[in-house]
């Protein structure tokens, strides 16, 4: 048994995960000088670098400019997706993908861990080879120690090799400097957590290769990233399982039926309720783009975010479009419709009303107890009816104004 990510089924038009993410605004252009002729840009696109002009075998975008974001780990996180096109007729191999800022190297990844953070478009396999006319999409994760100053731009250094090279235009390795990318100044949105009590377990969040961070869905003609941040939330019983007795019946789970609570104040856009269960344990089928969400509850938290709570029990829904709901209110059950093969809620924030069609934006909570955090192999056997493994020796603390990151396990108090 799996938690599925949102989009699963679309895999076969991207990756293990469909999802993407919304453009952003037309940056502000630098002007020309004589100094420096390529400073200038045009409108609609992003600022070239600075510098004479070069060939670059591969062309590169940032799909969404970053949102720094605190994490349970003590980091600020700066967690988007890089875009990667090979404009030649053969293969490109990719030895090196650096995030620079300011003279400083914020990420390195050389050859021997790219791959982990790279795949093709259609091909959920690791790699640094992009073959011709292929697109690669790369994740990336700049994490800033607490006392680092969030820079405003930044811009990425690509090693690339080639079997055929072009002299003069280019060498059989060269270093790319592509893809400028001004840091958002916008804020997290803080909200309440979505749930109440004891043992929450995110099993399925950033800034790891999680099926959720992976997540690009082709819609409408653009690729929107709006499981960036999202995260499937699932109990821990007393006993360290997620359910006793068949792990094909909903009520094996205790945690099934929990409360979801309104994340904040704010009206509700839409409601999707009426659709059956799953069986857990089975992957779904012949879902409708609109139903892979489950039944869900859509909500505008003002400021330009939009809080998604989906795979909510049927009939369970206890709001409309139109209610005007208050932090902590109840909206509804955790169940186990959609896209979804075992009982959790999914929860995300986004930039459009559109559970899928839009950019996935972090969020911070105000207060809770991170209690433990599961260790990094512990979430398969976990799903198959195992005691969690807790990462040895983690210190419990009370957490304030961040973001929980991948396997954290917490308590969240009562509204």
């Amino acid at each position: 048994m799996t938690i599925r990510p949102l989009t699963a089924a679309l895999a076969t038009l991207l990756f293990t995960a469909g999802c993407a993410s919304a453009p952003d605004p037309d940056p502000v252009g630098a002007t020309t000088t004589a100094a420096s002729p390529t400073a200038a840009t045009t409108p609609g696109r992003s600022p070239a670098p600075e510098g004479p002009s070069v060939a670059t075998p591969l062309v590169a975008r940032v799909l969404a400019a970053p949102i720094p974001v605190r994490g349970t780990d003590g980091k600020v996180h700066l967690a988007y997706e890089l875009a990667l096109t090979n404009t030649l007729a053969q293969d490109v191999t990719v030895t090196s993908v650096d995030v620079r800022a300011d003279g400083r190297t914020l990420l390195s990844l050389p050859g021997d861990r790219l791959a982990h953070w790279t795949r093709i478009i259609g091909n959920p396999g690791p790699t640094t080879v992009i073959g011709p006319a292929q697109t690669a999409f790369v994740w990336l994760d700049a994490a800033l120690p607490p006392d680092k100053a969030v820079p405003d731009q930044l811009v990425h250094a690509i090693g690339i090799s080639v079997p055929e090279p072009m002299p003069p235009l280019f060498p059989a390795t060269m270093t790319e400097e592509v893809a400028p990318v001004e840091v958002q100044k916008r804020q997290p949105v803080v909200i309440s957590p979505p749930l109440a009590g004891p043992n929450w377990l995110n099993a399925n969040s950033c800034c790891e290769m999680t099926p959720h961070r992976m997540a690009l869905n082709p819609i409408s003609g653009d690729i929107w990233a709006a499981e960036r941040f999202a995260i499937d939330y699932v109990q821990l019983g007393p006993d360290g399982r997620l359910f006793t007795g068949a792990k094909d019946d909903v009520a094996s789970y205790p945690y099934f039926g929990a409360d979801i609570l309104a994340v904040g104040d704010g009206p509700v856009v839409t409601v999707l309720d009426g659709l059956p269960e799953q069986v857990p344990g089975a992957t779904p089928s012949g879902l409708a783009l609109q139903e892979y969400g489950g039944n869900h509850v859509v909500q505008d938290l003002g400021g330009g975010n939009y809080a998604f709570y989906a795979h909510l029990e049927t009939g369970s829904i206890t709001v409309e479009p139109g209610d005007h709901l208050r932090t902590g209110q109840v909206l509804g059950s955790l169940g186990n419709s959609g896209n979804s093969d075992a009982p959790h809620l999914h929860f995300h924030v986004m930039s459009t009303p559109d559970p899928l069609r839009a950019d996935g934006l972090p969020f911070v909570f105000p207060a809770f107890r991170l209690d433990s955090r599961l260790a990094p192999d512990g979430l398969d056997p976990l799903l198959d009816g195992q005691p969690a493994r807790i990462e040895p020796g983690f210190p419990p603390r009370d957490e304030k104004d961040t973001s929980p990151i991948v396997y954290d396990v917490m308590t969240y108090a009562q509204p």
